[in-house]
């Protein structure tokens, strides 16, 4: 039987009641496919849900054929080396044993003389530098990430699953992920917000509050599709909108007639100028002639109305996120960061940062950038003070805030509004509420609790937290901003 992946009927919800999505009928083939949607969506669930670490409030998932997953996030355990990672230290070991003239006949039986080049091949191919002893801790997070895709193409699956897999690379890490991916022959399921990367997909799926869609092609494909879509539907609903407002009005001005007509029979009646036997069968007759027309224009305006609904429904209710920031009040000249002779890291024999010296003035916008493993989050913590350097000194002398990947700053059992209170503990309900409402937490949005957030939806109520207050801080330091955030908020 081939490989797919086939999801029925398939529905999830939240501990706390809320559906991320219901009813979800689609599957996917061997071929590389990008899943795409707004944070919240549930495209990471979904991909839990495939791999059995959920369970469906209600559907059927069918998987014919392995899986293999990468994860956004690789937490490496004490001792555990690239070879763990590959699930071959053992393999090796035996091969390591026969080398040494030690070897048993279980050793010779069931060794793999290929394993050493099949393993060099695919970390080569990750453009990873490292052998299978390389401990994971002393790799940075691209690299381990590197490693990870390395391994899950050595296991070589039927599907592979990517959640974010460009997510903490540097830009030659992020070229090596879609090389791979480009010279892959079976299934994938990509969960990205890389533009790059989609567009080299054979398909693009969305998940939308509306359910899911498959468009072929990659992403420019999709972007030229989706707006052809959402044109024909707006324009389909205005006609609907349109249709509905002559409906209503003729049916007022049906019903303003009839009340000039009453209004006049009452009159002539009221002159005596007509047998009270003919008065009676003229308003017998009018009645049923209302009555008749009051059918008419609720059957009509029910019609439209049903019309406008289901062109309504084919557009997704999407709340746009603009901002507007109070200023800092940061002088231009004033110093806001001093670094002196910084050397840092976390082995005293191999510091990562070396001599490092920095002025920062007034309000600067600074990018930091470098490859994979060159110091830049180890940088951050020095200037926060989360990392003590071996010498020189890091001084911050205006307020400033950290945004880390997992923006630490909020707390993960508190609700987004308790978070913001305390972190702006004199701004009153209505303030905090208006503040998350322009970060897209509006009413029962913002007592969600934080740890049951998406990456994307949590950075945005950090930022929301951070930036949404009175008075901003005049240092904000921000380490992988990006990560985890749709295309929308991207923007």
């Amino acid at each position: 039987m081939p490989a797919a992946i086939t999801l029925s009927d398939l529905s999830f919800a939240l501990p706390d009641g809320r559906v991320l999505f219901s009813e979800l009928n689609i599957s996917f083939i061997p071929e590389r496919t990008g899943l795409i949607g707004r944070n919240g969506t549930g495209k990471s669930t979904l991909l839990k849900l495939i791999t059995g670490e959920l369970s469906p409030s209600a559907g059927k998932i069918t998987i014919s054929g392995t899986t293999g997953v990468l994860r956004q996030a690789l937490e490496p355990q004490p001792g555990e080396t690239v070879a763990d990672l590959f699930a071959v230290r053992e393999d090796l070991a035996r091969l390591a044993r026969i080398e040494a003239g030690n070897g048993s006949e279980e050793d010779f039986a069931a060794a793999d003389w290929t394993l050493p080049a099949r393993f060099a091949e695919a970390v080569a191919k990750s453009g990873l530098a490292a052998s299978p002893e390389t401990p994971l801790a002393e790799l940075s997070c691209g690299q381990r990430t590197r490693a990870a895709l390395a391994a899950l193409l050595f296991a070589a699956p039927d599907f592979l699953l990517l959640d974010e897999p460009t997510n903490n690379l540097d830009r030659e890490g992020r070229a090596a992920v879609a090389e791979l991916l480009a010279g892959w022959r079976g299934g994938a399921i990509v969960v990205s917000h890389d533009r790059e990367l989609l567009e080299g997909m054979d398909a693009i799926v969305e998940l939308t509050s509306l359910g899911a869609r498959r468009y072929g092609g990659g992403w420019g494909a999709y972007e030229a599709r989706k707006a052809m879509e959402l044109a024909a539907a707006e324009h389909d609903l205005a006609d609907a909108e349109r249709q509905l407002d002559e409906t209503r009005s003729k049916a007022q001005l049906a019903a303003e007639r009839k009340a000039r007509r009453d209004g006049a029979g009452a009159r002539k009646a009221a002159k005596g100028g007509m047998p009270r036997i003919l008065l009676g069968a003229q308003k017998r007759r009018a009645e049923a002639t209302a009555g008749d027309q009051h059918k008419l224009s609720e059957r009509l305006t029910g019609e439209a109305e049903e019309a406008a609904g289901e062109a309504r429904a084919k557009i997704e209710v999407l709340q746009k996120m603009k901002v507007s920031l109070p200023p800092t009040g940061l002088p231009p000249g004033r110093t806001v960061l001093v670094l002196k002779d910084i050397v840092a890291g976390y082995d005293a024999a191999r510091p990562v940062l070396r001599g490092l010296a920095a002025e920062v003035r007034g309000a600067e916008r600074i990018a930091l950038s470098g490859p994979n493993g060159s110091g830049k989050s180890t940088l951050l913590k020095v200037i926060t003070g989360a990392l003590a350097p071996q010498s020189g000194e890091a001084r911050v002398e205006v307020p400033f805030v950290l945004l880390d990947q997992d923006v630490s700053l909020l707390r993960r059992q508190d609700t987004i509004l308790e978070n913001f209170r305390r972190l702006n503990p004199k701004a009153d309900e209505n303030a905090c509420r208006a503040s998350l409402a322009r970060f897209r937490f509006r009413a029962g949005a913002a007592l969600q609790i934080v740890g049951s957030l998406s990456g994307g939806e949590k950075l945005r109520a950090g930022l929301a937290a951070v930036l949404g207050g009175a008075s901003p801080p005049q240092l904000l330091i921000l380490d992988e901003p990006t990560n985890h955030l749709d295309i929308e908020s991207l923007e």
